[in-house]
């Protein structure tokens, strides 16, 4: 079992950056933090790494549901959503909710993070 979905996008990583936002967006995400790996790291410890960025992805409503069905869900949010530029463009995978769920004894909430993880695989395919 995966515990996420990915595809690879030929492209510029700033072009599928923001395709990527855009994405999320018509799907009822946004963008609550974004860490630029890239530069963080040669920031902090001045090591060069490939384009790589994390973006915590938050549908409210959703994430709503998910805090009433479990208190402590938070813990487990946002939803990431990660692009890494490789030889043959720019991979996007974002978390499958129902995998990382599945540490929690709790269906009804199994059941919304399929419901969750269904639009997160509906953005990543519209890139």
């Amino acid at each position: 079992m995966s515990y996420f979905h990915a595809r690879t996008i030929p492209g510029e990583f700033d072009a599928v950056l923001e395709r990527t936002r855009a994405a999320l967006q018509k799907h009822g995400f946004g963008v609550l933090t974004e860490i630029d790996v890239q530069g963080t790291l040669k920031t902090k410890i001045g090591q060069d790494f490939r384009p790589y960025h994390i973006l915590g992805a938050c549908n409210p409503i959703m994430a709503h549901e998910a805090l009433k069905l479990e208190p402590h869900v938070g813990a487990m949010l946002p939803c990431n959503v990660v692009l890494q530029q490789t030889d043959g463009g720019v991979e996007v995978f974002a978390i499958d909710p129902a995998a990382s769920m599945r540490a929690i004894d709790n269906p009804a909430l199994l059941e919304h993070a399929g419901k969750v993880g269904e639009h997160l695989r509906a953005a990543v395919d519209e890139i």
